[in-house]
């Protein structure tokens, strides 16, 4: 299936000069994206660190890269090198500076990781100004029906059937599952994919070594998803230091696990500064249907959010509201350090709108505040046209995202 990153590919490389890197969770589908999106019309290389004859090519020194790439020879078109988990080199910076150094003319450079790039800034090796970095994410309502790529924020919807949603409810974004549609596989595929990670993944990559603990950890966090982190509690329970669970917790997320919504606090009376909230990549992971359809959204907005990003269109971020009085907003979303709308996520809504989310609508003065309820039916029209707290159907507001 058609993804969104495959035209961001494409464009980069023919617009671009500088290294493109691809980061997001193992098996999101940056392998397949990196393999077939370029459609080269000259020389293209793949090399994939996990395989020994690869390994061995990059370790031979970039000497035997561009022999084997031609680089040395003019060509009609630059010639177009993948390189798939290449971070778990340890001189991956320096090696891909490098590369990109001598070659930058004959050649466009993309590099994909199965963990967030900041994870190695300790390499010291610097790559300012040599790449463009996107984050891949699992597929979105939007992506399903329409993978073209738009300059707008926000789209027209498209409409969705009631089986394509049930399924991206049931079984979650990543392509595989989501295309397989059977529980079984998904619980085999769901359980292979996270012991890769945890004992594979994160052993070789990072000097933890309280694995027992960070598992333990996984699971707790995947049991409160949606809920506020309490690292105090957690330390308790794992019987570890706070700094240790907060060092783990990032860890989690620096390898697309989790996520943390934090707190919006800048013009908000009475605010709590504290815990984040947090999320699954896999929201399918969950099994309350409520919390789950709470996950999707959240998933939904921050692919938007970090899309937007990436693309140059401004600085977004994701987070949530809740002040001393308990009132709460599932998610605001803002756009250059300036709220721009709330999200409250009800599976299934009806009567009188959330006074929290009219309180702090008006008391930031967003454009937009929606209740997006998972039970109404699609609803052909732009609810971004709606300048006061409005109840949506969730079908068409998260398709007019990314």
């Amino acid at each position: 299936m058609d993804r969104i990153y495959d035209a961001v590919l494409r464009e980069h490389l023919a617009n671009h000069r500088q290294m493109l890197f691809l980061s997001g969770p193992r098996q999101v589908g940056k392998t397949t994206i990196a393999q077939t999106a370029p459609r080269p019309r000259g020389r293209h290389r793949y090399f994939n660190w996990d395989v020994p004859e690869d390994r061995a090519m990059v370790l031979g020194g970039l000497t035997r890269i561009a022999a084997a790439c031609r680089l040395d020879e003019v060509g009609e078109d630059p010639a177009i090198l993948v390189f798939d988990e290449i971070h778990k080199y340890p001189r991956w910076k320096g090696w891909l500076k490098g590369l990109f150094d001598a070659y930058q003319t004959r050649c466009r450079i993309v590099a994909t990781g199965s963990a967030r790039l900041d994870l190695y800034r300790r390499s010291g090796e610097s790559l300012a100004g040599r790449y463009f970095a996107w984050r891949v994410h699992p597929l979105s309502l939007r992506e399903i029906k329409d993978a073209a790529v738009s300059s707008s924020l926000i789209r027209p919807p498209v409409p969705c059937s009631q089986t394509e949603w049930e399924s991206l409810m049931r079984f979650g974004g990543f392509p595989e599952p989501y295309l397989k549609r059977s529980d079984s596989f998904r619980r085999q595929w769901q359980r292979t994919r996270e012991e890769m990670i945890l004992r594979q993944d994160v052993r070789d990559l990072t000097s933890i070594r309280e694995m027992t603990q960070l598992e333990l950890l996984h699971v707790s966090l995947r049991e409160q998803a949606g809920g506020l982190v309490n690292y105090t509690h957690l330390a308790s329970r794992l019987q570890a230091s706070v700094d240790s669970v907060r060092r783990w917790c990032d860890t989690l997320a620096a390898f697309y696990l989790v996520f943390f919504v934090r707190p919006w606090s800048r013009n908000v009376a009475r605010s709590l500064l504290k815990e984040p909230k947090v999320y699954l990549w896999d929201w399918s992971r969950i099994e309350d249907p409520g919390r789950r359809y709470e996950n999707l959204v959240a998933s939904h907005l921050l692919k938007a959010v970090h899309f937007w990003t990436d693309a140059g269109l401004g600085d977004f971020s994701l987070h949530f509201l809740r002040d001393k009085e308990k009132r709460e907003v599932d998610f605001l979303v803002a756009r250059d350090r300036e709220p721009w709308f709330l999200v409250e996520a009800k599976l299934g809504a009806g009567g009188a709108l959330s006074p929290a989310l009219g309180h702090f609508a008006r008391q930031l003065n967003v454009r937009h505040a929606f209740e997006a309820a998972a039970n109404l039916d699609y609803v052909d029209r732009d609810v971004f046209t709606e300048k006061s707290p409005v109840r949506v159907p969730a079908r068409t507001l998260l398709a007019q995202l990314v």
